[in-house]
C-alpha cells in the first residue's frame, strides 16, 4: 500500500471552524458562510499550496484523507467482508486555484482473478497521483460540452428535436424528443439496454439505439439513461464529421492540455492505468486500458455515454475551467453563459433529481456537505467522482477503481461523501456574535444535544432567540425542546428569518444550499422551573456540514434568563462544542 500527501504540516486552527485569510483582491477566502457569485476570475490558474495559504483548516482535510486511505484496507460494510471498501484511490481538493490536497493509496492493480486473489505484494501496482483511470459515466461531461460546443456555434439549437439532426431517431414515439432533454434524461428512454450482446456489431448496436422506442411519455419523468448520451454522441459525429474522441481533443484536452485524457489510452500509459472488473462475460479477464462498461467497449471503446480515460491533474484543470466560466490558462472553451446554462437546474418537476445540462446538480450522496443548488458534478460506475461548488470555488476529485475486482463488492458513496464533506468543514462558518459559537458535526446515526442548566421562571411567557447556521439533509433536524423535568421533552415551534429559511412555525429546521445564518424566534409558557435544549439528530445516511448556534437569549418580560453570550458555562453540552474566531 502507498499513501502520499502534499500537505506536511502540523494542523492548525479549530476543526469545523476553519481560519480566515484575505485573497489578493482584498475579500475573504475560505468561507462557507460567503457563498460567492458568479465565477472566479478567468486568470485562475492552479497551483500547489497549503489548507492555511486559502483560510481553510487541515484538520477536516487530514481526517476525511486519513478515513479514504484506512478504507483501501478495510471496508465499513457490515457485516464484516473480506475485502477493502476499494482496491486504490487518488484524492485532489482546491480551493480558490489552490491544490490544498492530494492523495494516492492503495493499488492500481491488486487482484489476480474473479475470487479476488491477492497478487504477491512485490507484483502489485501502487497508486500514484498520475494514475490514469477509467472516468465511466464521467465521459457523459465530456460529450455534453461538445454539444454545447456546437450549439454556440449555431450547429444545434438544444431546444429543437434531435430528430432534426438525426432522423432516423425520430421514430417510435421519439419524433419529439429534444436534444435537451437527452441532456438532462427526460427523454423517457429506459436507462440501459445490452447492446454489446443482444447485437452482433456497432452498426446494429447504434441502429438498436435510433429505433427503440421510449419508456416513458417524454418530459414526464426523469429516467437516468445512458442511451441519451450515446444519441447525442452519434449526433456530435454526425454533426461535426469527425469521430467523437476527435471532436473532444480538438474542442476540450488539447486546448486545456489535458493530456492524460482520452479514449482508448496508448499501450504506452499502461503501467499508469488502474484495473478494473474480471470479465467472465464477455471473456475479458482482468480489465486493464480498455473501457469497463461493455456497450462501450462493444462501440470500439468510443461512446457518448463511457469510454474517456483520465488523471486527477486533468480533471482538475477541467473542473477550475468550468469554476473560471470556460477558460483556463487564456484558453476558451466554452462562453461563461455556456457553462451557467450547463450548471442550471432543468428538472425542478423532479424533486432528488436535480439535472443541468450533462452536470447533476445537488446530490447530497456523494457531494455531502458541499451540496447546494450550485454544486454541480458526476459520479463514474468503475468509481470516480467530480464535485465542483462554485459557492465556494471549491472542487473535490476522489477517483477510485472501486469495481476491481468485482463490481459487486459494493458502493464507494460513503469514501464520496466523506472527501466532500471534509472540504466543506475545511471552510469556515464564523460566528455572528462576540468571539465563539457552538458547533456541531455528529456523523449518521448520532445525537448531539446542547442543554440549559435548570431555569427559575414565573409563569408567564418565556422568549428564546438564537442565530443558527444549519447545514444537513431534509431528515436531520435541529429541534428546540422545553422540559419541566429533565425528563419529559417537548418540542417547540419556531419561527425562522434569512434566505433560505422555512416559512411559517416550525417544530424543526433542517436544510442546505442557501449557506447563510438564520434568527430564530419561540415562546415557551413559563413555569417555576424551566429547562431548555436544541437537540441535532442524523440518520443512518449521509450528513452535511453540521450545525451552529450563537447569541442565545432567554427573556421573560424585561428579566434575562440566560444570555448565551455572557454565560457560556451555564449550558450542558453533549458533543457540541465551543468554536472560536
Amino acid at each position: 500500500m502507498m499513501r502520499r500527501s502534499v500537505i506536511l504540516l502540523a494542523v492548525v486552527g479549530v476543526v469545523g471552524a476553519g481560519a480566515v485569510s484575505a485573497d489578493a483582491r482584498g475579500g475573504e477566502t475560505g468561507r462557507f458562510d460567503r457563498p460567492k457569485q458568479g465565477f472566479a476570475a478567468p486568470w485562475t490558474e492552479l497551483r500547489d499550496g497549503t489548507p492555511e495559504q486559502v483560510g481553510l483548516d487541515r484538520a477536516p482535510i487530514d481526517a476525511a484523507v486519513a478515513q479514504i486511505d484506512e478504507w483501501t484496507r478495510t471496508n465499513p460494510t457490515q457485516p464484516p467482508v473480506n475485502h477493502p471498501l476499494m482496491s486504490g484511490v487518488v484524492t485532489l481538493l482546491a480551493h480558490e486555484g489552490v491544490v490544498v490536497n492530494r492523495s494516492a493509496s492503495g493499488y492500481a492493480v491488486r487482484y489476480s482473478d474473479a475470487a479476488g486473489t491477492e497478487l504477491p505484494v512485490q507484483q502489485r501496482v501502487a497508486m500514484r497521483d498520475d494514475t490514469i483511470f477509467d472516468m465511466a459515466s464521467i465521459s457523459k461531461l465530456f460529450t455534453s460540452i461538445a454539444v454545447m460546443q456546437l450549439a454556440e456555434q449555431g450547429k444545434i439549437d438544444v431546444d429543437a428535436p434531435v430528430s432534426r439532426y438525426l432522423p432516423e431517431f425520430g421514430v417510435n414515439g421519439k419524433a419529439g424528443i429534444t436534444v435537451k432533454q437527452l441532456l438532462i434524461h427526460t427523454s423517457g428512454l429506459v436507462s440501459f439496454i445490452p447492446l454489446w450482446s443482444l447485437y452482433p456489431d456497432k452498426a446494429s448496436r447504434l441502429k438498436a439505439v435510433m429505433d427503440i422506442a421510449p419508456k416513458y411519455v417524454p418530459g414526464s419523468t426523469y429516467e437516468y439513461s445512458d442511451l441519451n448520451l450515446i444519441t447525442l454522441g452519434v449526433l456530435v459525429e454526425r454533426l461535426t464529421g469527425s469521430t467523437l474522441d476527435n471532436v473532444v481533443t480538438r474542442g476540450i484536452t488539447e486546448p486545456l492540455h489535458m493530456t492524460d485524457t482520452g479514449y482508448n489510452p496508448p499501450a504506452s500509459k499502461l503501467d499508469r492505468i488502474a484495473a478494473t472488473e474480471y470479465q467472465a462475460s464477455p471473456a475479458r479477464g482482468i480489465i486493464r486500458g480498455q473501457v469497463h462498461d461493455e456497450n462501450a467497449w462493444s462501440l470500439g471503446g468510443v461512446a457518448g455515454h463511457a469510454g474517456v480515460f483520465s488523471t486527477a491533474r486533468d480533471m482538475a484543470v477541467l473542473a477550475q475551467t468550468l469554476l473560471n466560466g470556460g477558460i483556463y490558462a487564456h484558453r476558451r472553451i466554452l462562453k461563461s453563459e455556456t457553462v451557467r446554462a450547463m450548471l442550471t437546474n432543468y428538472t425542478q418537476a423532479f424533486p432528488g433529481n436535480a439535472h443541468g445540462l450533462g452536470f447533476e446538480l445537488d446530490r447530497r450522496f456523494y457531494m455531502g456537505g458541499l451540496s447546494g443548488p450550485a454544486t454541480a458534478g458526476h459520479t463514474g460506475y468503475t468509481g470516480t467522482t467530480l464535485v465542483v461548488d462554485l459557492q465556494s470555488r471549491s472542487f473535490a476529485i476522489l477517483l477510485s477503481n472501486r469495481v476491481h475486482v468485482s463490481r459487486n463488492w459494493g458502493s464507494i458513496n460513503p469514501a464520496r461523501e466523506t472527501l466532500a464533506t471534509g472540504l466543506a468543514k475545511a471552510l469556515a462558518v464564523r460566528p455572528r456574535h462576540g468571539r465563539d459559537a457552538w458547533y456541531t458535526g455528529i456523523g449518521n446515526s448520532s445525537t448531539a444535544t446542547l442543554s440549559t442548566r435548570e431555569l427559575r421562571a414565573k409563569s408567564s411567557t418565556i422568549r428564546v432567540a438564537f442565530d443558527t447556521f444549519v447545514d444537513s439533509e431534509s431528515s436531520d433536524h435541529l429541534v428546540l425542546e422545553s422540559s419541566g423535568d429533565g425528563v419529559q421533552w417537548t418540542a417547540v415551534k419556531m419561527i425562522t428569518s434569512g434566505p433560505g429559511a422555512p416559512p411559517g412555525e416550525n417544530s424543526f429546521l433542517s436544510g442546505s444550499g442557501h449557506r447563510t445564518w438564520w434568527n430564530v424566534r419561540a415562546e415557551v409558557a413559563g413555569s417555576d422551573k424551566i429547562s431548555l435544549r436544541w437537540r441535532f439528530s442524523t440518520d443512518r445516511l449521509y450528513t452535511g456540514r453540521g450545525v451552529l448556534l450563537d447569541n442565545i437569549k432567554i427573556t421573560q418580560g424585561s428579566r434575562t434568563l440566560l444570555d448565551g453570550e455572557k454565560q457560556p458555562t451555564a449550558f450542558v453540552s453533549q458533543s457540541w462544542d465551543r468554536r472560536i474566531r
